[in-house]
C-alpha cells in the first residue's frame, strides 16, 4: 500500500485554512463579541455606549421571568432529546430487520429531517389545533381538552413533541447505521444459547450502540438550545405567558424587539456557558458508560 507524502509541509496547512477561517469568523469572533458587549449599555442606534461590568447580569439573575425561562429550557432540551432519540431508537431496530417494502419503510422515516423546523412547527400548531386540529378532535373525543392558547403546559408539550418530530430522522438515520455495524454472528450465538430478543438488545445490542447514542445525546442537547428557536417563533412566540419562552427566545426577544442590545449580548453568554457545562458534564460522566 502507497503512502501519501505531502513534500511542501505548508500545504497541509493551507488546505485547513479554508475552514479555521471560517470557525474564526463565524464561531468565535461573534462569541468574543458577544461576551465583550455584555459588559456594556448600548443606545437602541449603537452610536454609544457605557461600561457597566457585570450589572447586565445582576439584573439577569434578579430576574424572574428570566430564571423560569431556565427551568422551561431544561424541561424542553430533556424532553425534546429524550423523545426524539426513544422514538428513533424503535424504528430502527424496526427498519433494520427483514421486512417487506423496507426501503419505502425507511425513506418515509427519513423525509421528515428536510422540513424546516419552522414549517414543522406549524404543522403541528394545525394539528394541535383546538378548533380545527384533528389531534386535538382525537383527545377531546377521549374526554381530554386541549387548547394550548390557554393552556402553558399544553403548549410546552406541543412545542416539544413538534421539535422531537423534527429530530427523530436525524436521530434514526445514526441508529440504523450503528445496528446495522453489529456482527450479525454475535447475536445469533446469543440467540443459540437462548437468549431472548429483550435480552440481547439489552447486553449486546444497546451496549454496541453506546458511541452512537452519546454523540447522538450530545448533539439532540445542542439542537434543542439552538436549533428550536424558529420552530417556536412560528407557533407560540414563548406564550402563553412566556410559558413556552426558552433562553435562545428571549435572546432574540430581548436584542431585536427590545433593543437592549447589552442584557441580550449577557443572555447569549449564559446560554453558551450553560450548553458548555451540560456537553462537558457528558464528556466528563455519561462517556465513561460508552464502549469503543
Amino acid at each position: 500500500m502507497k503512502r501519501v507524502v505531502f513534500r511542501s509541509k505548508w500545504l497541509p496547512y493551507a488546505l485547513l485554512a479554508p475552514q479555521i477561517a471560517i470557525t474564526l469568523v463565524f464561531f468565535f469572533w461573534p462569541a468574543l463579541r458577544a461576551i465583550e458587549g455584555s459588559f456594556f449599555v448600548e443606545d437602541a442606534f449603537g452610536f454609544a455606549r457605557e461600561f457597566v461590568a457585570f450589572e447586565n447580569y445582576v439584573r439577569l439573575f434578579n430576574d424572574a421571568g428570566y430564571l423560569r425561562s431556565f427551568r422551561t429550557t431544561l424541561f424542553f432540551g430533556l424532553g425534546v432529546t429524550a423523545l426524539a432519540m426513544s422514538i428513533a431508537l424503535v424504528l430502527a431496530v424496526a427498519a433494520n430487520r427483514v421486512l417487506q417494502a423496507a426501503l419505502t419503510y425507511r425513506t418515509f422515516i427519513i423525509w421528515p429531517y428536510a422540513v424546516a423546523p419552522a414549517l414543522a412547527g406549524v404543522i403541528w400548531f394545525f394539528l394541535m389545533n383546538p378548533s380545527l386540529g384533528i389531534v386535538a378532535y382525537w383527545l377531546d373525543l377521549a374526554g381530554y381538552e386541549w387548547n394550548h392558547y390557554q393552556n402553558g403546559n399544553q403548549a410546552l408539550l406541543m412545542v416539544t413533541i413538534a421539535a422531537a418530530w423534527k429530530q427523530i430522522s436525524y436521530n434514526f438515520l445514526f441508529f440504523l447505521a450503528g445496528l446495522q455495524s453489529i456482527p450479525k454472528s454475535m447475536l445469533e450465538a446469543a440467540a443459540i444459547d437462548r437468549a431472548g430478543p429483550w435480552r440481547r438488545f439489552w447486553t449486546i445490542t444497546f451496549p454496541l450502540l453506546s458511541p452512537t447514542t452519546f454523540f447522538l445525546l450530545v448533539i439532540n442537547l445542542v439542537y434543542a438550545f439552538f436549533d428550536t428557536f424558529s420552530l417556536i417563533h412560528a407557533t407560540t412566540e414563548g406564550g402563553p405567558g412566556n410559558a413556552t419562552s426558552i433562553l435562545v427566545l428571549r435572546v432574540y426577544q430581548t436584542g431585536f424587539v427590545g433593543q437592549d442590545y447589552g442584557s441580550s449580548a449577557a443572555q447569549s453568554v449564559i446560554l453558551m456557558a450553560l450548553v458548555i457545562a451540560l456537553t462537558v458534564v457528558q464528556f466528563r460522566y455519561v462517556e465513561r458508560r460508552v464502549n469503543y
